[in-house]
């Protein structure tokens, strides 16, 4: 399986996320990728593809333009305007509120953001579009012959919106790909979000369209992040009714409950006609995830790559999350050669 990487993610570290109400290094970090690539590298997996660049075009097809500017530009106007920390926000757009844009840089990022873990450095957009990047051009192998490809993407994506950021991710790479794949001639793609939590960004792209199909297995949002998406009764609105499917589960779910939560968003997927299928894959449903609370083995990685190879759909795989570091590799390999072994 190619896959593809770059090493400008490494222009993307802030200095610290606000945890358990105190100022901690980032869960997501660099070291993340280094030990995919090196297990990656003693599996046999190959070089890595470099990214073709993305166009901001590209970008504006999931994301409001309007939000897209604000990533280019956010850290130079904090700067200008005599900022020296990194960009964490602390006002939110409330209930009742006015939902409109401000001028000054400190409400722009807050009316931008879903929440004030995720800040915004020297390095950060510049990573973002990289990251972007690298999906789209996994998914463009994959639209061109390969069976499936891997998407090391760093940072990940799959809690970004149309316009807001937060969950660690700027731009939805998953959302990036599925349209790359629907630009290709798919008629219908399928999302499925097997990361700790769940791809609220992801849902809110496509909530209004009946072309991708998104289901997520997920910690329950009364009990995990992102809170305030992704309990079972949300199910698409409009063209899109019918195409949002949630697995809540709760703390403590061990392989057999998340496995059968999965055969079944397989189903559902197959059953609806999916030509093309991207996989966000977050590595946090371990049992030693510092950040979660899923039961999963290194070995059930493996037996689940098998069931998403064995669908025989064109597939990419998009890299979120995963915060055990020293195990991210292993897990996320076996998901890889899972599914290579499905594919037989």
């Amino acid at each position: 399986m190619p896959y593809v990487a770059s090493t400008v993610h490494r222009r993307h570290q802030p200095r610290g996320e606000l945890y358990c109400g105190e100022l901690v290094p980032p869960f997501e970090s660099p070291a993340r990728w280094d030990h995919i690539v090196s297990a990656l590298d003693v599996s046999g997996y190959g070089e890595a593809t470099s990214p073709d660049p993305i166009s901001i075009e590209a970008l504006c097809e999931v994301h409001d333009p309007a939000f897209v500017q604000f990533l280019s530009e956010a850290w130079n106007v904090w700067t200008e305007s005599g900022q020296t920390g990194d960009m964490i926000p602390t006002c939110f757009p409330g209930r009742r509120m006015q939902h409109r844009e401000p001028d000054d840089i400190d409400g722009r990022l807050g009316y931008f953001s879903f929440a004030a873990e995720t800040s915004i450095a020297n390095g950060t957009w510049e990573a973002a579009l990289e990251s972007a990047a690298v999906a789209r051009s996994a998914q463009q192998l994959v639209s061109g012959g390969s069976s499936a490809a891997f998407a090391l993407c760093r940072p990940p994506g799959h809690h970004a919106a149309r316009d807001y950021l937060g969950g660690y991710c700027y731009l939805n790479n998953a959302a990036i790909a599925a349209q790359g794949f629907r630009n290709d001639g798919a008629a219908q793609v399928a999302v499925i979000d097997v990361d700790f939590h769940h791809g609220n960004g992801t849902q809110d792209i496509f909530w209004e369209r009946g072309d991708v199909f998104f289901a997520s297995l997920h910690g329950d949002p009364r009990h995990e992040f992102p809170h305030f998406l992704g309990f079972a009764d949300e199910t698409g609105a409009g063209a899109g009714e019918g195409t949002t499917a949630n697995y809540p589960l709760l703390p403590g779910t061990d392989a057999a409950t998340w496995l059968e939560a999965l055969d079944d968003a397989i189903a559902a997927v197959l059953g609806w006609g999916a030509e093309a299928l991207v996989v966000s894959l977050g590595v946090d449903t371990f049992e030693a995830d510092p950040i979660s609370s899923f039961r999963l083995s290194s070995d059930d990685f493996t037996t689940y790559g098998r069931r998403l190879g064995a669908m025989g759909l064109p597939t990419v795989y998009c890299m979120e999350g995963g915060y055990a570091v020293a195990e991210i590799g292993t897990n996320t390999v076996n998901v890889l050669t899972g599914h290579l072994e499905g594919q037989l």
